[in-house]
């Protein structure tokens, strides 16, 4: 239900090749606990076996990644999270590093949530540090600020990536916020964050801006930029079920069996859709469209999640707009966008009305799911510079 990011900037990163050995040496210029990891090193190998443990932002590891058509530095960096079972452990990341002296009171910080790339750890976009992480950091750099990317959960790290659940998408996109701040002497971080993603990332921005006040209080978020957050979820398992794109209900059957105990895919799946659900760890989005949309939805699904505890209740909890968030919400949305109906983001801006969040939506003519995102970036780019500048949000609320 969140959706690929396929636009010229994709954040598809879905790489193979063999792994390379770990090399690393104890850092001298950050904290001991950090481990360098040499370029040519495994920096996901650390992630593998019991964590030292940790607070979540605390960098486990980072690594320089050179030859990158960016002015700036990029690291890879392993941090501390937590799960929604409250367990410590490793996400991935990129962090990209602007060129240039820190100004007085630091450098703000971006943190962008990536669309839907898949749910195998190969679909991490941080093994991919040329795609579209340093395209799109290009005019937060050229602002001055820390450009953050988190892979979430389970991308690239242990365990199965819990896609589409909202609290462990918003602690990676958090978390790895708080990882600059740690490598400050080499980023320069401030405490003043600004969150941006798309498609998946968009819902994955939503959270993190419900949850940034009680999960990272020391982080002063100015604004949130949701582009075509998948929203209305029972609506939207109604609107996939016949479309190119129902492999995304697999996907986050897939996901919230690995985030819930008790989310038991046999309830809502057929025997042999559960028998493919492991297809999933298997590949990229293309491959999961390949195994499940091929299959007529019948074949594949038993009972409607929308009226099947606790999928049920699992599709609420996970529907963004339920709970007022640190910063102002900027929405954008293709209006003939053909994964995310743009209606959706028009009752999620009735919902957040509702509960007093100060929101304002802005819809594109003609432009897609992921078309709208260059025809809509210099209002974007103006609406964080305001935030950044201390001035008042508008508002599409009556």
């Amino acid at each position: 239900m969140a959706l690929v990011l396929l636009v010229p900037l994709s954040l598809a990163a879905c790489s193979g090749g063999d792994r390379a050995e770990p090399a690393a040496v104890t850092s001298t210029t950050a904290s001991p606990a950090v481990v360098d990891v040499a370029p040519d090193g495994d920096l996901y190998a650390l992630a593998e076996g019991p964590l030292t443990p940790g607070e979540p932002g605390d960098v486990i590891a980072r690594q320089e990644v050179p030859g990158l058509a960016v002015d700036g530095t990029v690291w890879r960096v392993l941090y501390h999270s937590q799960s929604i079972q409250g367990e410590d452990i490793a996400v991935s990341g990129l962090i990209i590093v602007p060129s240039g002296p820190v100004p007085e009171g630091g450098r703000p910080v971006l943190t962008w949530a990536h669309g839907t790339t898949g749910i195998a750890d190969e679909c991490a976009p941080s093994k991919d540090p040329g795609g579209a992480g340093v395209g799109l950091a290009a005019p937060f750099l050229d602002r001055g600020m820390v450009f953050a990317a988190t892979d979430y959960e389970g991308l690239g790290t242990p365990g199965r990536h819990p896609y589409l659940a909202g609290v462990s998408e918003g602690r990676g996109t958090l978390d790895i916020v708080r990882a600059a701040r740690h490598l400050e002497s080499l980023t320069g971080a401030s405490d003043t964050t600004v969150i941006w993603g798309h498609s998946q990332g968009g819902h994955a921005a939503l959270f993190a801006n419900q949850i940034a006040a009680e999960w990272a209080p020391e982080l002063n978020v100015v604004g949130t930029v949701a582009g075509a957050p998948p929203s209305q979820l029972g609506f939207m398992a109604q609107v996939l079920r016949n479309s190119p794109y129902r492999h995304y209900l697999a996907m986050t059957a897939a996901g919230w069996e690995a985030a819930y105990p008790g989310a038991d895919p046999s309830l809502v799946l057929s025997p042999k859709g559960v028998a493919l659900l492991d297809t999933v760890d298997k590949g990229c989005t293309g491959a999961s469209a390949e195994a499940f949309n091929t299959l007529p939805y019948d074949e594949l699904v038993i009972a409607d999640p929308a009226t099947t505890p606790p999928w049920s209740d699992l599709l609420v909890a996970n529907d963004p707009g339920f709970a007022q968030g640190a910063s102002p919400v900027l929405i954008i949305h293709g209006e003939k966008d053909e994964q995310i109906p743009v209606v959706s983001s028009q009752l999620l801006l009735n919902r957040m009305c509702g509960i007093g969040q100060t929101v304002e939506r802005r819809t594109y003519p003609g432009e897609s799911h992921a078309g709208v995102i260059a025809p809509s970036l210099p209002d974007m780019l103006k609406w964080i510079d305001a935030r950044l500048a201390g001035e008042k949000a508008a508002t599409s609320c009556p």
